[in-house]
C-alpha cells in the first residue's frame, strides 16, 4: 500500500473514533436524573417516611433589636446648690416618690424666714388699707373689689407669691423617683455643686419593656399587630414572650420597616440590651416537609418520595421556611410519601426500606 493511502486510512479511523466518543457523551444527557448517585446507592437504604398533607405552617421571621424600657425618666435639680445627701446608688431599686438626693437647705431656709416675715408685714399693711377705707378688717361683708384693691396696695399679692416660690424651691431641693424602678447614671457627689443642665440620675422601670427591630420590606405582609414574638438576649438567659404592638408604616432607605413588640414579663432584661427576635405566624393549608427531606443534587433542590420500595427523585421549589421546615410550592402533591431521613446517598429508583 502506498504511503498516501496509509495516511488517508489513519485519518478516517481517527475521525470515526471521535464521532463515537461524541455520540457516547451526548447519550448521557438523555435523563437528568442519574440512575446511581454513588456506590452506596446499589445497597438497600433504611429511611424514615411521612405522608405529605396540607397543614398549618409556622413561618419564622428572625431579626435583631434593642430592648427599651417603656418608662424612663431623667431626674434634674431645678436649682444649683451644694449636694448635702446622695441617698441612692446605681442599680438600686426604688419606690415611687422615694427621695434620691437632697441639696443643702441653709440658704433656702433663710429665704423662707425672710419671705414669711414679708408676708406677715403685707397682711398688716392690708389691714391698714381696709381701715383707711372705713372697713373692719375682720368683717365678712367687705366687697370683693375693695379686698382686691387692698391686696394690691398692701403688697400682699407679691408677698404670697414670693413665699409660695421659696416653699416650692425647698420641695424641689429633694429629687424623688417619679415611679418605681431601678436607678442608673448617678452623677452626684456629696459636697459638690448640683448641675441643672444635666440629669442627676435616671430612673428606669424594667417591669414594662418593649423591643424595636427591623424587618425586610418583603416580610411586611407577613407581620400583623398582635402576632407572637419570642425575645432572647444575646448575652444568654431565658426567652421572653411578647406581641407585636406597633408597625411603623415607612420603609427606610435600606428597605427595612421598624416594628415594636411589647414584652409580657421582661424578667432579666435591661434597658438597651441587644436581643434576637423570632416572630412565628401560622399560615393554613400549606404543603411542608422537614428540612432534612430536602437535598441538593447538581445545585437544585430534590425531595425523594417512597414508591413500591424505591426512592423516586423529585425536583422541588421551596417557598417560606422556618427553623426546621420548608414550604413546598412546586414538585410534590398531597398524598405522596416523602423520605425525611436516610436520603443523603440516595439516587433515583434506589432500593429502600422504611424504619418500623
Amino acid at each position: 500500500m502506498k504511503r498516501p493511502d496509509i495516511m488517508a486510512t489513519v485519518s478516517l479511523l481517527v475521525i470515526l473514533g471521535m464521532a463515537g466518543a461524541c455520540s457516547d457523551n451526548n447519550s448521557g444527557d438523555a435523563d437528568s436524573r442519574p440512575a446511581v448517585f454513588n456506590d452506596s446507592a446499589n445497597t438497600t437504604q433504611i429511611v424514615k417516611i411521612m405522608e405529605l398533607q396540607p397543614s398549618p405552617f409556622s413561618h419564622d421571621i428572625v431579626s435583631n433589636g434593642r430592648v427599651r424600657a417603656r418608662q424612663v425618666a431623667d431626674v434634674y435639680f431645678r436649682n444649683a446648690d451644694i449636694v448635702s445627701e446622695v441617698l441612692v446608688h446605681n442599680g438600686q431599686q426604688v419606690a415611687a416618690g422615694q427621695p434620691l438626693a437632697r441639696l443643702d437647705l441653709f440658704k433656702l431656709n433663710a429665704e423662707k424666714q425672710k419671705q414669711a416675715a414679708a408676708l406677715e408685714q403685707a397682711k398688716l399693711e392690708m389691714q391698714d388699707v381696709l381701715i383707711g377705707q372705713g372697713y373692719d378688717p375682720s368683717a365678712a361683708n367687705i366687697p370683693a373689689d375693695v379686698i382686691r384693691l387692698a391686696r394690691v396696695r398692701s403688697g400682699l399679692e407679691q408677698a404670697e407669691a414670693a413665699y409660695s416660690a421659696v416653699i416650692k424651691d425647698i420641695d424641689n431641693a429633694t429629687i424623688k423617683a417619679p415611679f418605681a424602678g431601678v436607678v442608673a447614671n448617678v452623677k452626684l457627689q456629696r459636697h459638690s455643686m448640683a448641675p441643672t443642665n444635666e440629669p442627676a440620675c435616671r430612673v428606669i422601670n424594667n417591669g414594662s419593656m418593649d423591643i424595636e427591630f427591623p424587618i425586610l420590606e418583603s416580610e411586611l405582609a407577613l407581620v400583623s399587630v398582635g402576632d407572637a414574638a419570642d425575645v432572647t438576649p444575646f448575652s444568654g438567659g431565658e426567652t421572653t414572650h411578647g406581641r407585636i404592638s406597633e408597625i411603623n408604616p415607612i420603609i427606610d432607605e435600606n428597605g427595612h420597616v421598624t416594628v415594636k413588640a411589647s414584652l409580657e414579663s421582661p424578667h432579666g432584661l435591661v434597658d438597651g440590651m441587644n436581643a434576637r427576635i423570632r416572630i412565628r405566624r401560622d399560615i393554613s393549608d400549606r404543603l411542608s416537609v422537614p428540612k432534612t427531606a430536602v437535598v441538593l443534587r447538581s445545585g437544585r433542590q430534590v425531595v425523594f418520595t417512597y414508591e413500591d420500595g424505591m426512592a423516586m427523585w423529585n425536583y422541588v421549589t421551596t417557598g417560606l421556611e422556618n427553623l426546621d421546615s420548608y414550604e413546598i410550592t412546586e414538585g410534590l402533591h398531597a398524598g405522596q410519601t416523602v423520605i425525611v431521613s436516610g436520603n443523603e446517598n440516595l439516587a433515583h429508583e434506589s432500593p429502600v426500606e422504611t424504619e418500623d
